[in-house]
């Protein structure tokens, strides 16, 4: 569709591969990026460099959207291989994750930071060198009592009561992306990340 120099964004949504993550919490970040591709008509149709991707158009830039096929922990893999064969700079790459400390149906936005916790940004920053990276944290909500395993809270599926919830933020995740891909992350900051 493009050169491979020409692509002006990476957007990664962060999950893991495997049926029986499909509708799981930790999988947000793969509910937002197929969701890019229901709006924007697109497949992820490129299957390379640990991950699968499709190329599409929004707000008139050329991007790449990609889901890791790697496994949460080693999302680092995919995302600096993308951005290494694209010549995309992590200034403009975007992940989409989940996040605990978030209540269900919140979103915030994020142009840079540490890892705070989550496994799949530590191992981007570690294998990019460097925090810089755009973010977008959706909700998932707090696991219900301080004894209860995290691993076990985030690969348990989105309940009925919240995937209303969960709905709204995954569709106001890619109104951010569009937001910050027309005017900048600051301008999306002040929509979304409320």
């Amino acid at each position: 569709m493009f050169s491979k120099s020409s692509f002006d964004y990476l957007i990664v949504g962060l999950g893991n591969i495997g049926m029986q993550y499909e509708g799981t919490r930790h999988n947000a970040g793969f509910a937002a990026a197929e969701k890019l591709a229901e709006k924007f008509n697109f497949e992820f149709n490129k299957h390379k460099l640990d991950a699968v991707y499709g190329e599409t158009v929004i707000a008139s830039k050329r991007v790449i959207v990609a889901k890791p096929q790697t496994f949460m922990n080693n999302s680092g893999k995919a995302v600096t291989k993308l951005a290494s064969f694209y010549k995309i700079p992590y200034s403009k790459v975007l992940i989409l994750f989940d996040d605990t400390t978030l209540d269900v149906g919140k979103i915030r936005l994020r142009q840079k930071g540490s890892a705070g916790g989550h496994n799949g940004i530590k191992d981007i920053i570690e294998l990019s060198g460097t925090e810089e990276i755009m973010r977008i944290k959706i909700g998932i909500g707090a696991k219900p009592h301080p004894d209860y395993d995290l691993a076990d809270y985030v690969l348990s599926k989105i309940p009925k009561e919240d995937k209303e919830n969960f709905s709204l933020a995954i569709d106001n995740t890619v109104k951010a992306v569009e937001e910050i891909i027309a005017n900048g992350m600051q301008s999306a900051m002040n929509k979304y990340s409320k």
